[in-house]
């Protein structure tokens, strides 16, 4: 076949377009094998010292991401029936929050100890969050309805503000606000002590993942279509609106310590740093696919600054993957 002139001019054009249309996705600078198998969830602590990984036939395997060792293994039965879907690590690193859906666990990271078992009647268990020392946790429930729990006085707090199935919650360092996420299109953020609201986020749709910057400046709320917000817990105003470019769910998100940056997390193996201040995409990168998949995917479970130069990455491949950014 012979191409016109014209004809090849229109196949330059097309060839320029998809190599600048596509985005250059730089590899990981350090990868470790965190588990054999596809992996339910994994959580990262604050400071980024800490992973929990849990995975079918193996539990919840808990590794030091300084030393690159597996500490230990806890679950709430046999590992063969590992259902563990929910983890949450305290900001401190110090104590570990597991669920399945009817029941959740605390533990103790130092030695691996359990500290109680409780379970959640009439209703399954969405998410969890704890908070440093283990002092407070929080449960989302499909009911609904989130508590918050005081371990040393075993004070229960009902918040009864969302209407549908609570699907992401977090919690300040020192456990006095909330911040939850539902299917009824409202964010809160509210005070454990009284259930208080003291900030409403409104959505146009579901509102699917929620995180608090642990040094108390922002808030981000993530809803199902093409939205992702990012809020001034001083005056409770949105900042900025991340400027998504196809719709997608967020599993998982990190303000960085130095308050210039949000990391977000999604199901289709993306992982995109965003500049808080105008919600602009800063880089991109795609994580390692779970072995043998077709088409290859994997969910990104969790996020984190190690440094103001590289992030943490954990997703269902079972990987944790560092990735450099760009100065």
């Amino acid at each position: 076949m012979t191409l016109t002139h014209s004809g090849k001019y229109l196949t330059i054009f097309l060839a320029f377009c998809l190599f600048a249309c596509s985005e250059v996705q730089p590899k990981s600078v350090r990868q470790v094998q965190h588990t054999e198998t596809p992996s339910y969830g994994a959580a990262i602590n604050d400071k980024s010292t800490r992973v929990a990984v849990s995975a079918l036939d193996e539990g919840v395997t808990v590794w030091d991401l300084q030393k690159d060792t597996a500490m230990y293994s806890l679950g709430h039965q046999e590992k063969s029936d590992n259902q563990i879907l929910s983890l949450s690590l305290s900001p401190d690193g110090s104590h570990l929050l597991t669920g399945d859906s009817k029941n959740f666990a605390l533990w103790q990271m130092n030695d691996g100890r359990n500290i109680g078992f409780w379970s959640v009647k009439d209703a399954t268990i969405r998410d969890l969050a704890v908070s440093d020392y283990g002092r407070h946790m929080l449960v989302g429930q499909s009911d609904g309805k989130v508590q918050h729990i005081t371990l040393s006085s075993g004070r229960r707090i009902e918040f009864l503000g969302h209407t549908e199935n609570v699907n992401s919650v977090d919690m300040s360092a020192n456990g006095r606000f909330a911040l939850t996420g539902s299917n009824d299109h409202y964010a809160y953020l509210w005070d454990t002590e009284t259930a208080q609201i003291v900030y409403s986020f409104p959505h146009p749709n579901r509102v699917t993942k929620v995180t608090l910057d642990q040094q108390g400046r922002y808030a981000f709320s993530a809803g199902s279509e093409l939205q992702g917000f990012i809020w001034d817990l001083k005056t409770g105003k949105q900042i900025s609106q991340l400027e998504l470019s196809r719709a997608q769910i967020i599993t998982a998100a990190r303000f960085s310590p130095n308050g210039k940056w949000l990391v977000t997390g999604s199901p289709s193996r993306a992982l995109i740093l965003w500049d808080v201040a105008t919600g602009k995409k800063l880089q991109q990168w795609q994580v390692r696919a779970i072995l043998n998949s077709r088409p290859a995917s994997a969910v990104i479970h969790a996020v984190a600054f190690l440094n103001d130069s590289q992030i943490i990455s954990e997703s269902s491949s079972g990987v944790a993957e560092v990735w450099e950014i760009k100065q």
